[in-house]
């Protein structure tokens, strides 16, 4: 009988021990990051002249920084939280500096996966729309396209993703208007939606309260393996906002020659519509180099040229040539480092 009990005993302290080590498995922290550093000159306009192409982030001259971030990501079974926070230029660039604890919070939210299937999300993240993104590491070209510098970078909201198959996934969200990244003030919402099907994805937002106006933008966003060492990426969006907006596409093809370097070049077609925007329209050129000092550190340098319909000052930027005067035509080197942990 005492064998019996002991037998028991044992048995149960088994099953308690690997039900607290399996509690503890599923229970996870992770702490990872990049920063990253430019050196950028003009070629065709004075470094001191205050030229810039007009998209997002850097638009500095000589030396310079981008950003630092640190990503803080907590899982405890079925539910967790992801803190990112950032600061430098392009981290204030993309938080508006004064958006939100001085433009230091470019991601906070909070998840629940209620199935394998199925995930909610709240809080603060980083926009579904477009090809690239804000952390320079996961970009190819550092510098950045009209239309990501164009599109919200990020939503306050709630989402839900649901995978729906082995192929298809689709997203649903609600959140505050257009770059309202903080509170609504004003009682209005977006929505947006995203299809996504073998990495080709095809979203859809709408904005009830987009700067006091009706608006909306579709956009593709995706890339094709065309063979073991050659990649394009494709991108396409429409923006309306009240009669107004922009549109474009982008092509990304990139060529890994070793397991080291690989080069790659963003052609970008971009241009506003309406009657207040003149129908001005931009061709952008960005030829990329990628090397790859070890897994962590990556050496970019850039050449960039951007040419206009007009020679009109620039779409957003300041596009002058030599002599300081409006030019059609703006280019650029640059070399930048990115360390990612």
């Amino acid at each position: 009988m005492k064998k019996i009990f002991s037998l028991t005993l044992l048995l149960m302290s088994v099953v308690l021990t690997a039900q607290e080590t399996e509690e503890t498995e599923e229970k996870s922290f992770s702490l990872s990051g990049s920063v990253d550093a430019y050196y950028q000159t003009y070629l065709s306009a004075p470094d001191d002249a205050g030229a810039s192409f007009g998209t997002a982030f850097a638009n500095q001259t000589g030396f310079a920084i981008g950003m630092g971030n640190i990503i803080a990501s907590y899982e405890n079974g079925k539910v967790g939280a992801v803190l990112d926070l950032v600061t430098g230029p392009r981290g204030a660039g993309a938080t508006f500096s004064n958006d939100i604890v001085d433009g230091i919070v470019n991601q906070a939210y909070v998840y629940y996966n209620i199935s394998e299937n199925t995930t909610l999300t709240m809080g603060r993240f980083n926009t579904f729309l477009g090809y690239e993104v804000i952390a320079p590491a996961a970009n190819f070209n550092y510098s950045t396209s009209y239309l990501f510098s164009s599109g919200p970078f990020s939503h306050v909201g709630l989402k839900a993703d649901f995978a729906l198959s082995e192929d298809f996934s689709l997203m649903l969200a609600v959140m505050n208007p257009w770059d309202t990244n903080d509170t609504s003030f004003t009682g209005e919402y977006s929505f947006g939606a995203q299809l996504g099907y073998s990495g080709q994805y095809l979203n859809l937002y709408y904005d009830s309260g987009n700067n006091g106006g009706l608006g909306f933008e579709i956009d593709y966003t995706g890339g094709f393996d065309l063979s073991d060492s050659f990649f394009l990426g494709i991108n396409a969006a429409y923006n309306d906002n009240d009669g107004s907006g922009f549109y474009g596409a982008a092509l990304y093809p990139q060529l890994a020659t070793s397991d080291e370097f690989s080069i790659g070049l963003r052609g970008e077609y971009f241009a506003l519509h309406g009657d207040a925007n003149n129908d001005e329209s931009v061709l952008g050129l960005t030829l990329t180099g990628s090397y790859s000092v070890d897994s962590n550190l990556i050496i970019k340098p850039e050449f960039r040229l951007d040419s206009l319909t007009d020679a009109d000052g620039g779409i957003y930027g300041n596009v002058i040539d030599n002599d300081g005067a409006a030019a059609s035509s703006l280019s650029a080197f640059t070399v930048a480092a990115i360390y990612s942990f």
